[in-house]
């Protein structure tokens, strides 16, 4: 699976997205071309990881994801939750690590889909509010990295913040992992017993208008508290 990986990430950085950069289109054109070549790409990378047998998914409710200025919030358990995210949302730009500009297998990608970098609290607000003024869709883990094994989720305001400035709808994501599998305390060799099947459930819209005529900073903070417990009511249900 790993070497797949790669592999797509070889292709698609190397070969496809510098095509999708020289063939003459607008700015967002070429955005939203090479976020469609990328999500084509991990999209054949899951399928045949789910036809050789090395795992399972079911994603119920994917249809009602990629809206004009949605922001998409998940749980985010296992390494690749962004993978199947992005591979099923293909219209949607993303928050996520800035080590992924210093990586050459994933250096073209992430700077031709216009992701955002999680390294400056101040500027991936600013960015990540603009991309849904821009009627992007937009997938953001409150988390900021992944839960721990055993361990409470910890959200952190950023993706509260962001939603009441500029989202017109909240949807959840839950996510489930049994057995888990490529959590933040194991190594990405360490296999479990038995095929991991992984569990993507999109959840009703949260309601912003509550929170949109109080103070930005206390408005966040309530808002991601009412998040926190939300996901832990429902991955609790589940």
């Amino acid at each position: 699976g790993f070497s797949l990986w790669s592999i797509v990430l070889a292709v698609v950085g190397a070969i496809l997205l510098p095509i999708v950069k020289l063939v003459p289109a607008s700015r967002d054109k070429k955005r939203d071309r090479a976020r469609a070549v990328m999500s084509a790409g991990l999209r054949f990378f899951i399928g045949v990881m789910h036809r050789s047998g090395a795992l399972t998914y079911e994603f119920h409710g994917r249809e009602r994801l990629g809206r004009y200025g949605q922001m998409v919030v998940a749980n985010h358990p296992t390494l690749i939750d962004v993978v199947f995210l992005l591979a099923f949302i293909p219209t949607a730009g993303c928050v996520v690590k800035q080590g992924l500009w210093r990586n050459p297998l994933t250096r073209w990608a992430v700077t031709l889909a216009e992701f955002i970098p999680n390294d400056q609290t101040a500027s991936m607000i600013e960015g990540a509010a603009s991309a849904l003024r821009d009627r992007q869709s937009l997938i953001f883990f409150p988390e900021g990295t992944r839960t721990r094994p055993n361990q409470p989720m910890v959200f952190h305001r950023g993706a509260a913040n962001v939603a009441l400035r500029a989202a017109t709808e909240l949807t959840p994501v839950y996510i489930r992992c049994e057995p888990t599998t490529l959590t933040k305390s194991e190594p990405w060799y360490r296999i479990p017993a038995r095929r991991p099947h992984f569990s993507l459930i999109d959840g009703e819209d949260l309601d912003l208008s509550p929170y949109r005529n109080t103070p930005l900073p206390l408005a966040s903070r309530a808002l991601n508290e009412a998040m926190h417990r939300h996901f832990q009511q429902e991955l609790a249900h589940q």
